[in-house]
């Protein structure tokens, strides 16, 4: 016997039919002798509808309501897939947040769980019942309810199988695995059977939509294999799990695109000790995440420094940097939307030469200007227009060869 948290996202429960079948894969992984916990998410563009019904009475609404609100979504997927198990003649008990608790801290809207008490769904298990969780929300140390951010039901179940010790966590979608690249972006998408919690972290963290970034490193924490599967079939997906040999051996896995990005440029900055500081420290305090900066070389004692910001926080972060901007007395500030982050991952870069020649090449041939450049060991990302997104991938999916197997070390690697 196995314990298995089973998490189902928006388009599997996105309407009654597909909540019936959720229901059924439940039940027959606890009739095959498994406990079974089942998260799940709003029923597909329940969030969206509620986020935008706030937006119709303000345009910036109150962060901890806008909580509130959105977190009721999940309420109604528990108790109707709860309700659908119940009527197919087995034992469940739903669970809200709050109710068991998952505690978070209070940054709403991106908040991060501390902490998961499993007693009480432990002995709802012990005594035969299918446990269904809310995911994407938790509850504060002041009892406010809060929510993980988007894809945060994803963590909500790592977190929930890291609680309860759980064998294995299977994330159902609607796609039937991790594949190469967006198969809707490049149709050569090849599904990967396995992949790496530090590859994962990189493709979650570049723009890949199967699993969100802290749901991995909750994964690779904690040791806790992920099986990204389709709701609409009994294929074997994608593992998410330790490095091995054969992994090592891979040069790129992957390439992912983000266009949920947006680029800010502050020039002529004072270029002295700890402006830096004062500048991105007041953006951190905002609870908004930097992602790439570059500073230009100093000139006459000024600089340029431009980064980028998720595009929902652009408004926020545009604001504090001008008042910053007039308090270390830099000049202008300029910023660009129409900007897209194209990236390519695998953890064979960490012994290869030539992997970032080989990309700049791909661009190169298709007319592509890079605008950014950010690298880590498994990673090479560059900023480009928006508009040659879908190109970018493509090209650079042709150029790693993934259509045909993963890039490893023995192939070659060559400048077009």
């Amino acid at each position: 016997m196995a314990l298995i948290v089973q998490k189902y996202g928006g388009t599997s429960v996105g309407d009654i039919e597909r909540i019936k079948n959720v229901a059924q894969r439940a039940i027959r992984a606890k009739e095959a002798g498994n406990d079974v916990i089942v998260v799940v998410s709003a029923m597909a563009g329940e969030t969206d509808k509620l986020i935008n019904l706030a937006h119709e009475l303000t345009p910036l609404p109150n962060v901890r309501e806008l909580d509130v609100l959105i977190s009721t979504g999940e309420q109604i997927s528990v108790a109707l897939v709860s309700m659908a198990i119940k009527s197919m003649g087995h034992e469940v008990k739903s669970y809200l947040g709050h109710q068991i608790p998952i505690q978070t801290d209070s940054a709403y809207g991106k908040a991060r769980i501390t902490h998961v008490k499993s007693d009480t769904i432990l002995k709802d298990v012990k005594v035969g019942k299918i446990v269904v969780v809310a995911g994407f929300q938790g509850i504060d140390d002041k009892g406010n309810i809060t929510t993980l951010g988007r894809g945060g039901s994803d963590t909500t179940a790592v977190a929930m199988a890291v609680a309860l010790k759980a064998d294995v966590c299977e994330i159902f979608t609607d796609v039937d695995g991790i594949y190469t690249t967006d198969p809707n972006v490049c149709e050569k998408a090849r599904k990967l059977g396995k992949i790496s919690y530090d590859e994962m972290l990189e493709m979650a963290s570049l723009g890949a939509k199967v699993l969100q970034i802290r749901a991995v490193e909750f994964a690779k924490k904690y040791h806790v294999p992920i099986h990204v599967r389709a709701s609409f079939n009994d294929n074997f997906g994608t593992l998410v799990c330790q490095e091995d040999e054969e992994m090592e051996n891979v040069v790129v896995s992957g390439v992912t695109c983000d266009k949920n990005e947006a680029k800010i440029t502050i020039t002529k900055v004072p270029d002295k000790p700890g402006v830096a500081h004062r500048l991105f420290g007041a953006i951190a305090n905002a609870n908004i995440m930097v992602d790439m900066i570059i500073q230009n070389v100093s000139d006459e004692g000024l600089t340029d420094i431009t980064f980028t910001v998720i595009k929902t926080d652009l408004s926020k972060a545009t604001n504090i940097v001008g008042k910053m901007a007039r308090e270390i007395g830099a000049k202008d500030i300029n910023t660009d939307e129409n900007i897209a982050k194209v990236s390519i991952v695998g953890t064979g870069m960490r012994s290869h030469s030539g992997v970032a020649s080989a990309m700049f090449g791909a661009l190169a041939k298709e007319g592509i200007n890079i605008m950014m450049i950010s690298t880590s060991e498994i990673k090479i990302s560059c900023i480009i227009e928006s508009k040659y997104t879908e190109l970018a991938v493509r090209a650079l999916h042709d150029a790693f060869q993934l259509d045909k197997k993963v890039f490893t070390k023995d192939d070659p690697i060559s400048t077009p």
